[in-house]
């Protein structure tokens, strides 16, 4: 049977790809899954709205007690109501709801790089085409000069991700506005990823929620709370686009899942204590990691600033690939940074939403392969 060529055009993500070669006893550093349980409060919301029947069609959008209750926790970063907000099966699927509303075919889509692996595939699926922006070495910050440089009449939309997947870098107040003054006056589309923004270990979060005029924002619980498998995010909009994302996402899925929704509604609204004790816990991972990695000879990081994963790079004369392919020789599963865009070569990706243990045995199968290829 032949596929279209929209999707054999794709390539399989480069995060999947070294699964294949990993043995039953390979330590996975590779998956950014928080290995955290979720609160009891969203799994007991679930199971009794489950029980109580709740398992019916809903609103496109989301309930509306859960969209208010999104907006009313991220008000702190822009004026917004539950109109706002629309409820997503996963964080991924709003990333694809909002191109395919935003991007027409021959559109061209500036994506960071290093930067996750579905916003350029997410571009040529709606026909238009990924161009890749770098980010600045160290802070992972955008290079300003390099997007103006690039953009061009085609140009409709220029994804963010703070904190980032996979640099771990936080967004500056200076690079907002910097982006925003591009975004109005060039009059394209900020996609800003912000699903990691629970988990910042040092500065703050800088947001797009306070620009809607001119950005559409996506976020997610499954990091958040710990519930990757249930597959539920949100993003803002203005009113102006919302009706278009909700008649898109109704052609995607109909309704997002129901239990589940009651499961974060009662879970959200006291979900900092959780949160907090979350981010002490990947504090200490990412405190361990970092400081490994600066131990072994040959490798050089600096401590990221939000997110669950270090981005070290390396000085072997080899590519990422294959550094990643002798490390997973060695029971040690972790991503190449080519992955994640040309700018990400010279770099290896660990997720340390993983326990201290793992993190461990992990760094020690690192500095003896690294040894060994020295």
């Amino acid at each position: 049977m032949k596929v279209s060529q929209r999707i054999s055009s794709i390539p399989m993500s480069g995060i999947r790809k070294m699964f294949d070669l990993a043995g039953p006893n390979s330590i996975n550093l590779g998956l950014g899954e928080p290995d955290l349980d979720p609160p009891k409060e969203a799994i007991e919301g679930m199971n009794r709205a489950a029980s109580a029947g709740r398992n019916k069609y809903g609103p496109t959008a989301g309930i509306m007690d859960l969209r208010n209750a999104v907006a009313d926790r991220y008000s702190k970063y822009g004026k917004v109501t539950g109109e706002n907000v629309m409820i997503t099966p996963s964080g991924s699927s709003a990333l694809l709801e909002i191109a395919e509303t935003i991007v027409n075919p021959g559109d061209e889509v500036m994506v960071p790089s290093p930067g996750f692996v579905i916003y350029g595939p997410h571009a040529q699926l709606c026909g238009g085409k990924s161009v890749e922006y770098r980010l600045t070495e160290g802070d992972f910050q955008p290079d300003i000069d390099d997007i103006q440089s690039q953009i061009t009449p085609k140009t409709k939309m220029i994804v963010v991700n703070t904190p980032s997947n996979p640099t771990g870098g936080v967004l500056t107040e200076a690079s907002k506005k910097a982006l925003l003054d591009i975004a109005r006056d060039k009059d394209v589309v900020i996609l800003s990823d912000e699903v990691y923004d629970s988990f910042i270990y040092e500065g703050k979060h800088v947001s797009f929620i306070d620009s809607l005029d001119h950005a559409i924002v996506s976020g997610g619980f499954s990091k958040m709370m710990a519930v990757t498998g249930w597959r539920m995010g949100f993003l803002f909009a203005g009113e102006d686009v919302m009706p278009d994302l909700i008649k898109m996402q109704y052609h995607v899925c109909a309704s997002p899942n129901m239990p589940a929704q009651y499961g974060l509604l009662d879970a959200l609204p006291g979900i900092d204590p959780y949160l907090e004790s979350a981010r002490k816990t990947y504090k200490a991972r990412r405190d361990l990691i970092s400081k490994r990695i600066s131990e072994i000879p040959g490798m050089d990081m600096i401590p990221p600033k939000g997110a669950f994963y270090a981005f070290p790079s390396f000085d072997l004369e080899m590519s990422s690939a294959e550094l990643a392919n002798e490390l997973v020789k060695s029971d040690l599963i972790c991503t190449p940074g080519s992955a994640f865009g040309k700018y990400g070569e010279g770099h290896l990706r660990f997720s340390y939403a993983a326990s201290e243990e793992k993190i461990s045995k992990g760094m020690d199968i690192l500095a003896k392969v690294m040894a060994r290829l020295r």
